[in-house]
């Protein structure tokens, strides 16, 4: 098995003509600087491919580890200032909003300016965000940093970041590394949070705030050194790539970000964009809008220990970067429609037996809840992804970078839905049922997907 995995990854680089760019037409390149790079490119014992696909996991590790920071220092910022929680909330719910609606717009902007520079940027205005905070003094200033700089400074580095290097710089196992790079976001709240947290205790708010600024920086020359925008600009394939396939070949695309707005009003008029996003809003609604906000508090009206339901919500996320990375593996070999439909059809049969399952204790019924739910968490991120590149083929980026906006509305629908329907009726019994009732519509919706080999995205 090892030999085998080591077969796919320590491969030898594979030329192409050596080109040069210029005006989105490639050029032959003449020379020794051609001859050189080409050498030494030949003599590289891995394909370059996978130096991008670590550089990438480390920004999205970093990336999730930096927005989830905020929930940690909520109670010191309230300690020293007095602010309220929802004043320190709205910060949380603006970081929250920009991480989903700014994502269409860097993908287009990764397409007209390049990968590297949007997220050496993004790094850049998360270090700027994360380090300003130890100077302010007044709410709007924390609104300024953590909920806008560092929001729009992750939502850059977001899922439809994946999307685009994997679309760009993978042919063979694309699927799996876009379950590896999805569950990136996992470990990257398992990495930070218990820092973040242990820090904060000892020394007190500002320092996480200083350590996350140094991590964004130390992160971003790694990108600026391994990152690279397309495998023809270093004359390589992308990886998998047969000879011929376009795949990671430099093409020119203008617009900026407002080819963000140009390719929703495109594959707006497609039923598959509405059917995947609708689906996805129901993935944000049932996963970080309803049990990532409120099992914790579900669990204590039932008489569980805070501190065990967090432990619990945490081996979740544990979970979680097995089964993305199963569901990447398994996108490369199922249909991904099948692969939705399963995985929206068993959530929602977790969820709505999950009532039943609260206690003061953990039985062994609520920890198979956890580790079946775990799995599930983001499984549907690696199959959406595929079926945003097949049917929307160039805007495919773009296109789920749109679909993942949705997702993070209906997180935000459903974290303000089941916080009335607690105030209503007493407990979240009737979120449960409701999203697991949505779950089942999403899985409707998936089946309902058509099944065609490409579809043009101009078309």
């Amino acid at each position: 098995m090892v030999q085998h995995l080591l077969g796919h990854a320590l491969v030898v680089t594979e030329l192409r003509e050596p080109t040069s760019e210029w005006d989105g037409r490639a050029v032959p390149e003449s020379g020794t600087a051609a001859r050189g790079r080409a050498s030494r490119l030949a003599r590289m014992p891995v394909h370059p491919a996978w130096f991008v696909a670590v550089a990438a996991f480390v920004a999205l590790i970093g990336a999730a580890g930096f927005r989830s920071v905020p929930s940690v220092l909520m109670d010191p910022l309230h300690r020293e200032f007095g602010w309220s929680h929802g004043t320190i909330g709205a910060a949380v719910s603006l970081n929250v909003l920009l991480y989903g609606l700014i994502s269409p717009f860097a993908a287009a902007l990764m397409d007209r300016f390049g990968i590297r520079r949007v997220v050496a940027c993004a790094l850049v205005l998360v270090a700027a965000g994360s380090g300003l905070t130890v100077f302010m003094t007044r709410p709007w200033e924390l609104l300024a940093t953590w909920g806008f700089l560092v929001g729009v400074g992750v939502g850059s580095m977001s899922m439809p970041f994946v999307a685009t290097i994997t679309g760009r710089w993978f042919v063979r196992h694309r699927g799996l590394v876009t379950g590896v790079l999805t569950a990136a976001g996992a470990t990257g709240q398992l990495v930070f949070l218990p820092l973040i947290s242990a820090l904060a205790q000892a020394y007190g708010w500002r320092m996480p705030s200083l350590v996350v600024a140094g991590a964004a920086l130390a992160v971003a020359p790694l990108v600026l050194l391994l990152i690279r925008d397309f495998p023809s600009d270093i004359d390589v394939r992308a990886y998998g790539a047969e000879p011929g396939d376009r795949t990671g070949v430099r093409t020119a695309l203008r617009g900026g970000a407002a080819r963000a707005v140009t390719v929703l009003s495109r594959v707006a008029r497609k039923p598959q964009f509405w059917l995947l996003a609708g689906g996805f809003a129901v993935c944000g609604a049932s996963t970080n809008g309803l049990v990532g906000t409120y099992f914790v508090s579900a669990a204590h009206d039932h008489g569980m220990p805070p501190t065990t339901a967090a432990g619990l919500l945490a081996t979740v996320g544990i979970f979680d970067v097995a089964g993305t990375i199963a569901s990447g593996w398994l996108t490369d070999r199922v249909d991904s429609r099948y692969l939705l439909m399963t995985y929206y059809g068993l959530r929602g049969l977790s969820l709505v037996i999950l009532p039943s399952l609260l206690a003061p204790d953990t039985k062994p019924s609520m920890w198979v809840f956890i580790v079946f739910y775990g799995l599930d968490w983001i499984a549907t991120v690696p199959p959406t992804v595929a079926l945003c590149r097949k049917y929307f083929g160039e805007d495919g980026p773009v296109a789920f970078g749109w679909v993942f906006a949705s997702h993070q509305i209906g997180a935000a629908l459903a974290a303000t839905g089941a916080g009335i329907i607690r105030d209503v009726r007493g407990s979240y019994d009737l979120a449960w049922y409701i999203a697991g009732g949505l779950c089942a519509i999403a899985m409707v919706m998936s089946g309902f997907i058509r099944s065609r080999r490409t579809v043009a995205a101009a078309a």
